[in-house]
């Protein structure tokens, strides 16, 4: 099986699932919550791009974070 490659690094996704309450955790599971976080992050990233530059600004800002995370 061929594993996808994601940006963030494996060990604070397991300990996200840690935090949470897990008591054990596959490194499957791992992985495939850091690829969802990944997507996630990327498809909010290139919603708060758009915003960026409907605003006519180069720089994004945290309201542009929250707005693409809202829509």
């Amino acid at each position: 099986m061929k594993r996808k490659r994601t940006i963030i690094p494996k060990a604070p996704v397991a300990r996200i699932l840690f935090n949470a309450g897990a008591k054990r955790v596959s490194d499957d599971a791992v992985d495939e919550l850091a690829l969802f976080l990944t997507q996630s992050a990327l498809k909010i990233s290139a919603k708060a791009i758009e915003m960026t530059k409907h605003g006519r600004r180069k720089t994004i800002n945290s309201d542009d974070i929250r707005l693409a995370f809202k829509g």
